[in-house]
């Protein structure tokens, strides 16, 4: 039982960690080298491209606005430019195409660079063809400016704030109502923990450990090993 619980905290840990990653702004400083419009095949990845954005019915592809650009170290970025609309996530991106204007505008060469921080959300995978969003575009002085990301900062205190707070509440309610309903209910089904025989302290842990009753057991399954 100890396995699973904490198999299910890494598995949700991870899901929520993966989701905050993928939906929380983040900043790139690069080199914008080229704006242009692609018509692309939308399929099962579909999750991982704008909502807001219309699909071909009879194809199931639509054109995507693409931006590409250089990293100071010299690997490539490509974003897409797509509305988020009203839905998820919370972005109410609707201006895709002054986005793409403004892309075009700030192109820049290696010998004469233009440093943009493009503010975006989303994740860069070659293998799926997934690319992260482009949300807005703001010229910088250089590649080595730092951008502080106030939002993600106030977002994520407020978030942990809200987890530790809903333990607390959850950990006060398993204590003043659960347990007391599970013991009444051992004690009813003649389940006490007291019916396990008395071990002596020189007895092996293990032979301890074997000799909790049942409804201790129950317990530990549904509690954890916590107990009152």
């Amino acid at each position: 039982m100890k396995y699973i619980k904490w198999t299910f905290i890494a598995a949700l840990v991870l899901i929520v960690g993966g989701f905050l990653n993928y939906t929380l702004p983040r900043h790139d400083i690069v080199r914008i080298v080229e704006s242009e419009v692609r018509r692309v095949e939308v399929g099962a990845t579909s999750i991982f491209w704008g909502s807001a954005e219309p699909v071909n019915a009879t194809s199931g592809n639509r054109e995507v606005k693409f931006i590409s650009a250089i990293r100071e170290n010299g690997s490539p970025m490509v974003y897409r430019n797509e509305d988020t609309g009203w839905g998820w996530p919370p972005y109410f991106k609707l201006n895709s195409s002054d986005v793409q204007a403004r892309a075009a505008d700030l192109t820049s060469t290696a010998e004469n660079p233009q440093w943009i921080d493009v503010k975006r959300y989303g994740w860069r995978n070659q293998f799926f063809s997934i690319y992260p969003n482009a949300v807005r575009l703001t010229p910088v002085s250089g590649p080595d400016v730092s951008i502080i990301p106030w939002f993600n900062i106030v977002f994520l205190t407020l978030f942990g704030g809200l987890i530790l707070f809903l333990w607390r509440v959850w950990s006060r309610f398993r204590k003043r109502r659960i347990e007391p309903i599970l013991d009444d209910v051992g004690e009813a089904l003649g389940l006490d923990d007291e019916d396990a025989p008395a071990q002596t302290a020189a007895e092996p842990q293990a032979v301890r450990s074997d000799s909790r009753g049942p409804w201790q057991r129950v317990r530990e399954m549904v509690m954890g090993k916590s107990g009152r």
